[in-house]
């Protein structure tokens, strides 16, 4: 693809700042409503009071009768004293304010000038947001390559960084997963968009039509994803309701299938495929994932000491014919989802090891059931054995 035109770093720097004059235009421009905010800037920057006046500044652009003159007044009034606030709350604004430019250029071009103006090394949290919303300014853009030379750029800061503002891991990693999800890239994009909702409140800062399309999202990533075979974080998150009394509803089904690794209710369901197309064209692949997740499934419900099963016993868990379960075994093994060996004369194949799993909590309650019964079998074991140890003693 190629990359877009050049965006030019520095907007056209504003006159200075004349501040009665400024007030006094904006008194005559703007609803009554607002009017209190201009006394208010005009007092706060008299008094030279910076926290105070970025805090009402905070409270202006949020008004939502400020809109369409969010962007004249951090051009003509923020910028005159930028230096003088906290680095992160300016851009923080800067990046608020940028959402009211319609043209994505210009858009790019206002996040670009206030990148120019930010230290990267003494405000590194603040250059972390800004990169991170130039990256999605350019994913709307349609530049792909430059979206990812900005998420590089920006990670490199963000690893290295503790106790960051939620806020900044949050626009690094929506950006992320918009970009995989850009490139079709489906585990990338599952890890990442569990990762932005860990840092926001699903609730507050995510409309209806955006948890619905994100838990969509999620659920059609984690059906094609490649190395995706836990499906336990997703399913505990409540992203997912989002889903419930919708026409996705049943994909929350189909989520719950496969963490069951039950092929019955899989083939019940998949008479529904037509309705996302990319999954009944991928039928083949969730066929084979289903069948390793049932595997998995099978082993894990097991005892340590009873993870020997025979060909036959996979055929039927997996409802594949007996000559397929060597390949399914074999794929389980190069995928790490379990660990163990096949004895191809005897047909069995003897499992070691399953892949740690995060749990749903009927699992947990299997779980749960089996350590119970662990716990009799050794209070039995320790009765038979307390006589012999009285009579030793």
């Amino acid at each position: 693809m190629s990359s877009s035109p050049a965006i030019p770093v520095e907007l056209p720097k504003p006159p200075k700042l004349d501040l009665d004059e400024f007030i006094a235009t904006a008194l005559s421009a703007t609803p009554a409503e607002l009017h209190s905010y201009f006394q208010s800037f005009s007092d706060l920057h008299t008094r030279k009071l910076w926290h105070q006046l970025t805090l009402k500044l905070y409270e202006f652009f949020d008004h939502p009768l400020s809109r369409p003159y969010r962007v004249d007044v951090f051009e003509r009034f923020v910028r005159d004293f930028e230096s003088k606030l906290n680095q992160l709350k300016l851009v923080e604004m800067g990046t608020k304010v940028s959402k009211e430019i319609d043209n994505p250029q210009t858009q790019l071009m206002f996040l670009n000038s206030i990148l120019s103006r930010i230290d990267a090394e003494t405000s590194q949290e603040a250059y972390v947001l800004l990169l991170a919303n130039i990256a999605y300014a350019k994913l709307v853009y349609g530049d792909l390559e430059g979206t990812k030379t900005d998420m590089d750029t920006a990670w490199k800061t963000l690893d290295r960084l503790e106790g960051v503002d939620t806020a900044v891991n949050a626009s690094y990693y929506k950006v992320a997963a918009d970009y995989y999800k850009a490139k079709a890239e489906y585990a990338p994009y599952y890890k990442h968009s569990l990762l932005y909702l860990a840092c926001v409140d699903v609730a507050t800062d995510l409309t209806a039509e955006e948890r619905l399309l994100r838990a969509h999202d999620l659920g059609i990533s984690a059906f094609l994803g490649d190395t995706i075979y836990n499906f336990g974080e997703l399913l505990m998150h409540p992203i997912l309701d989002a889903l419930d009394n919708t026409q996705y509803d049943w994909i929350k089904k189909l989520l719950f299938t496969f963490n069951e690794g039950n092929i019955g209710k899989f083939e019940a369901l998949a008479p529904l495929f037509p309705q996302e197309p990319i999954l009944e064209e991928n039928y083949p692949f969730l066929r084979q994932k289903i069948c390793l997740m049932a595997l998995i499934e099978s082993v894990f419900k097991r005892n340590a000491n009873d993870r020997t099963m025979s060909f036959q016993t996979i055929a039927e868990e997996t409802r594949l014919p007996v000559d397929e379960v060597e390949h399914l075994v074999m794929k389980a093994l190069s995928l790490k989802l379990i660990r163990g060996s096949l004895d191809q004369v005897d047909q069995k194949a003897r499992i070691t090891w399953v892949q740690p799993r995060v749990l749903s909590r009927a699992q947990i309650g299997e779980l749960s059931t089996r350590l119970g019964a662990w716990i009799d079998k050794l209070g039995s074991v320790e009765e038979r054995m307390a006589p012999q140890v009285t009579a030793t003693a």
